[in-house]
């Protein structure tokens, strides 16, 4: 099949070749609603087909050792640096984000994530040390076959995100992209494939995730699960892996509270804040829940709708967009009812609060200003272009708001005090706090969510630890030369 003008396999990627099923699902593009073509349904036959050849090939692969493995891992960066104008378009037409966006930063970092891993890997320094007369050392082990699971939103960057640890540490790994956005993980397959991966190193399967993700997670052969999504649906992943006594890790979104205080750059706060509908709000760290200091909260909602009133709702393609569309139409009709029944709440809608008049999957930017902290739209995901704002008077007020949710992913605290972003930033209950800025990623820092919104940490040494199995060996003193 051929998607903006680029040729795109439907099939899985098994075993080092492309296999179709007997089913498939249709793939809709978000920008005009139109079918992009019959994408693979793989179900229990094409799980066991991929958690096979993973499990054949874990062998031969993590005897490589970390260098040998990098080889292929930065064989498979400079490809994808390489195929940036194949990857991006394909990327914003299946998904709608920024095809500026996908070009400039977020196809790249995935080639990052993959250098940077391999290095880690190549890099680790065993622990060594003396103690009760014998000599220690911390091993890592590579633990077997891992299950990737990855969100509809920014598919490909998420994808190397996760699977670029995995392959450093030894893991070998099946890929199981989101169905509404399936396609660049396709192109990723080739990538794979050129790169010269031994076959069942990495497999990719598709289809519906009450189907094969069901029948991933629950194949006693698999060592690893790593997944990325709601909460709703971690519960059933957590449950097939205890089942089995398997590692799981889950980043499962966020509420993050985004706190402005008197003593900040208020300009560079309400830009900050009218920049969380960036992307229509799709983004599990953004700050959605703006929390003001009452002594400024007229000039900051002065500068936040005139930084609003410059965004553009359109076309991804276009360069002067700066909200588009929504990924689906079952997650805009969600969205909407999100705003709907805040509206039937008593809350405040003062800004937006319908779709555009542009019509299609866009959703207007939109501020609330709920009756209560207690109401739905403060107190779950929305992950749409919609935005809260509530007011505090004292410090412990907007840190006890800030910590109001069952969510804990990821915050923003605007301040010119040193002493309160060091007192404020540690009160916050959440896996990364940003002061004064946002969406900044050092890749060796951990990654995760406090709550509901995660078990586990991502990045650095944190995921290499995840994928490995750690050995102590002790050697008796004086026992060997």
């Amino acid at each position: 099949m051929k998607v903006a003008g680029i040729e795109v396999s439907p099939d899985h990627f098994i075993g080092g070749e492309r296999v179709a099923s007997s089913s498939t699902f249709t793939d809709y593009s978000p920008i005009e609603e139109e079918a992009l073509g019959e994408i693979a349904r793989g179900g229990q036959r094409e799980a066991d087909l991929a958690v096979t050849a993973a499990t054949e090939a874990f062998p031969a692969w993590a005897a490589l050792g970390a260098s040998g493995r990098a080889v292929y891992l930065h064989r498979l960066a400079d490809l994808i640096d390489a195929n940036v104008e194949r990857l991006a378009p394909v990327e914003c037409v299946d998904m709608a984000m920024l095809l500026r966006s996908l070009k400039a930063r977020l196809i790249n970092r995935g080639a990052r994530n993959y250098r940077s891993y391999a290095d880690l890997a190549v890099a680790y320094e065993e622990r060594v040390w003396d103690s009760n007369g014998t000599h220690n050392r911390v091993l890592r082990m590579p633990s077997g076959p891992a299950v990737v699971i990855t969100p509809w939103n920014a598919p490909f960057m998420l994808s190397t995100w996760k699977t670029a640890p995995a392959l450093a540490a030894g893991s070998t790994m099946i890929l199981k992209p989101a169905e509404w956005s399936p396609l660049s993980c396709s192109l990723l397959a080739d990538l794979v494939d050129e790169a010269g991966f031994p076959p069942g190193v990495f497999n990719i399967v598709q289809g519906i995730g009450e189907e094969i993700g069901a029948a991933l997670v629950s194949n006693p052969a698999v060592s690893r699960i790593s997944f990325t999504g709601s909460p709703e649906t971690a519960r059933h992943i957590g449950v097939a892996a205890a089942k089995n006594i398997v590692p799981f890790t889950g980043e499962l979104g966020g509420k993050g509270p985004l706190l402005v205080f008197e003593d900040c750059d208020l300009e560079a706060a309400a830009r900050k804040a009218a920049g969380q509908f960036d992307d229509a709000g799709q983004v599990c760290l953004a700050g959605t829940r703006i929390l003001v200091e009452e002594s400024v909260v007229e000039p900051f909602m002065e500068l936040f709708h005139r930084f609003a009133d410059e965004h553009v709702l359109g076309d991804p393609r276009s360069d002067d967009t700066t909200v588009t569309p929504l990924i689906h139409r079952d997650h805009f009709e969600r969205v909407a009812g999100f705003v709907e029944r805040a509206r039937a709440n008593g809350d405040e809608i003062v800004r937006g609060g319908q779709p555009a008049e542009r019509g299609g999957l866009l959703y207007e930017p939109t501020l609330v200003i709920p009756r209560s902290n207690d109401s739905e739209i403060v107190q779950r995901e929305v992950f749409g272009p919609v935005l809260t704002v509530q007011t505090f008077s004292e410090e412990d007020e907007g840190v006890a708001l800030a910590n109001s949710t069952p969510y804990g992913l990821s915050g923003i605290l605007y301040t010119g005090s040193s002493e309160r972003a060091e007192r404020v930033g540690r009160a916050i209950r959440a896996g990364t706090v940003w002061v004064n800025t946002f969406l900044v990623r050092d890749l060796t820092a951990p990654f995760g969510g406090i709550g509901i919104s995660g078990i586990g940490r991502e990045g650095g040494d944190f995921a290499l630890d995840f994928y490995s199995d750690l050995k102590t060996l002790q050697i008796a003193e004086g026992t060997t030369e």
